[in-house]
C-alpha cells in the first residue's frame, strides 16, 4: 500500500484502527510494516497498539482530545477535571485528559497528549452522555454533576470545604440538583450526600454574590 492510498481510505476520519485496512484479502504483515514505516517517518501517530492518526501536513480533521480519550479505552468517559474545565466550572485548562472506566487504571503519553483513566466501580458508572464536539466528532462526557461526583470519590477528602474552595468552582447554575442527588446516592458513599450539601451552600452564595 502506498501513503497516498492511506490518505484516500482514511479521508476525513480523525483516528483509524489497524483493522480498516486489513479488509479485502491484503497482506496484513505488510500493512504492519508499512505502519510501522509510516510511524518512524512521522506521517502517523501511533496512539495505542492498532490505534494511529495521520500526522500533520496529512490530517484533514484535528481529533479532537474528548475523542481520542473515548477510543484509547473505549469502556471510558471523559470526567473529572477535564469535563469541568470543559463546561466552564473550573478556570484552569485540564493539561491532562481525564477519563474514568471500570477496566484497569492508566496513563498514556501521546503525540496528542497525556491521557489518563482512573477506575471506579461498576455500580457508579454513570452520568455521562455523548456530546457532539463538532467536525463530526463525538465522545462520552460526564454530565457537570458526576463530574464534579467522580472527582470528589476518587479524591481523599474530597468533600471538604477547603477542597472544594480551592477548586474554584463557578458557574453552579449548570447543576441539576435533582440528578446532582440522584446519582450521589448510587453509590453507598456518605461523603458524596455531604458534597450535595456543601454544593448547594457554594451555590446560595454564589446566587448571593450574583445579586449584589
Amino acid at each position: 500500500m502506498e501513503f497516498a492510498e492511506l490518505v484516500e481510505i482514511i479521508g476525513d476520519e480523525p483516528l483509524f484502527e489497524t483493522g480498516l485496512l486489513l479488509a479485502g484479502g491484503v497482506d496484513a504483515a505488510d500493512i504492519r510494516r508499512q505502519l510501522s514505516r509510516w510511524k518512524q517517518t512521522g506521517k502517523i501517530y501511533q496512539l495505542r497498539r492498532g490505534l494511529y492518526c495521520l500526522a500533520p501536513p496529512f490530517q484533514k480533521v484535528n481529533p479532537h482530545p474528548f475523542l481520542v480519550a473515548n477510543r484509547m479505552l473505549p469502556a471510558s468517559y471523559v470526567s473529572l477535571q477535564s469535563a469541568l474545565a470543559y463546561y466552564g466550572m473550573i478556570p484552569e485548562h485540564a493539561s491532562v485528559t481525564t477519563s474514568v472506566t471500570t477496566s484497569r487504571p492508566g496513563r498514556w503519553q501521546t503525540p496528542l497528549g497525556v491521557f489518563e483513566f482512573r477506575h471506579i466501580q461498576v455500580g457508579f458508572f454513570d452520568g455521562y452522555r455523548l456530546v457532539d464536539l463538532g467536525q463530526k466528532q463525538g465522545a462520552f462526557i460526564a454530565g457537570p454533576e458526576k463530574a464534579l461526583l467522580d472527582l470528589v470519590y476518587l479524591q481523599p477528602g474530597g468533600d471538604s470545604p477547603d477542597y472544594l474552595v480551592e477548586l474554584r468552582l463557578g458557574n453552579l447554575n449548570r447543576l441539576d440538583w435533582q440528578v446532582f442527588e440522584r446519582l450521589a446516592r448510587r453509590i453507598e458513599k456518605p461523603k458524596l450526600i455531604r458534597l450535595v450539601k456543601e454544593m448547594q451552600k457554594l451555590a446560595e452564595e454564589e446566587r448571593e454574590f450574583e445579586s449584589l
